[in-house]
């Protein structure tokens, strides 16, 4: 009798109690990509990215820096100066800042995460902040000269005639500016730039990983699927456009400044002095003009570059199971 009524108890339990929610993954765990494939797969997408996203860069630089010069910017009238192709000015230096930044910083998150994990026996979200901060920086660090390039060469085109630099590509820039400004200019705004890439490195690339886990439980989706990837970038590239845009104006003013023509100082000398002097003289929201364009590029290029990323090694996977 007793054990009649005990298995009456467990059969209403289980009716009440959903089963447990399966998260959608393939039958089998695909093998693990060498690591030269990890970093390969991470700058062709990155730069695949770029070249998409661009122009949406070169806007926000421009709408960014006009602020600095108390103009309000003008699509119109940039047109009518410059041309439409215009938007496309400085992307030699920028590809060629994604073959260093993005095969380094998602190279070296990938790296050091799953290092972390052998370590700790486990992947969390703090982990994730961690490495994704450090990869972030180091990557920043390295692909410094050509963002100074890529922030110099977009917005050269809207300058005055005697103030432009009229750089003829990324190779003459580089060779110029160590003539004229010396090696170091290539870190001037440095600072912001890394911090940056931390905070990017956290809400970019730690989030993305989180988000795939939770769409995939959420949605049901795939891990590491297109739709997967897409909805995972979308989510994690309004955040860290958010997080990061007040970094990305210091970067911009600190890169393009030149110094006073009376006393030979710069007006920009550090992030909080650059965010103080900013705030004062043209109140906070200033450090965010050119944000939609800014986070169509952060946006766009994170989807396009983690999808470029996916089918890449999806296709090396493919190949070597062929």
């Amino acid at each position: 009798m007793l054990s009649n009524k005990n298995s009456m108890m467990a059969e209403s339990v289980s009716v009440l109690s959903p089963p447990p929610r399966v998260m959608a993954t393939s039958a089998a765990s695909p093998p693990a990509l060498p690591k030269s494939v990890i970093f390969a797969t991470s700058g062709m997408g990155g730069c695949l990215g770029w070249a998409i996203i661009h122009p949406a860069n070169t806007l926000a630089v421009r709408m960014n820096l006009a602020s600095m010069e108390g103009k309000v910017f003008s699509l119109k009238g940039m047109v009518e100066k410059s041309g439409w192709m215009s938007v496309y000015d400085g992307i030699g230096a920028g590809v060629l800042r994604q073959v260093f930044y993005a095969s380094t910083r998602f190279g070296l998150f990938e790296t050091f995460r799953d290092k972390l994990h052998d370590y700790r026996g486990k992947t969390d979200f703090a982990s994730r902040v961690g490495v994704g901060a450090i990869s972030g920086g180091i990557a920043a660090y390295i692909s410094c000269p050509c963002e100074v390039a890529v922030v110099r060469m977009s917005n050269d085109a809207t300058l005055p005639a005697d103030q432009r630099r009229n750089y003829k590509g990324v190779v003459d820039a580089g060779t110029r500016i160590v003539k004229e400004e010396g090696v170091a200019a290539f870190w001037r705004g440095s600072t912001p730039f890394v911090q940056r890439a931390m905070l990017v490195g956290v809400f970019q690339v730690a989030t993305l990983d989180q988000f795939k886990e939770m769409y995939a439980y959420r949605l049901n989706q795939k891990k590491n699927s297109i739709p997967n990837v897409f909805c995972s970038a979308m989510t994690s590239g309004l955040i860290y456009s958010i997080a990061t845009m007040p970094l990305e104006s210091s970067k911009n003013r600190m890169a393009s400044q030149k110094p006073d023509a009376k006393t030979g100082k710069l007006p920009y000398n550090g992030t909080l002095q650059t965010i103080r002097t900013v705030t004062a003289q043209e109140g906070f929201m200033a450090l965010y003009n050119g944000f939609l364009p800014y986070y169509v590029r952060c946006g766009g290029h994170t989807v396009c570059m983690f999808i470029a990323v996916q089918i890449l090694r999806d296709a090396y996977s493919a190949n070597q199971l062929a």
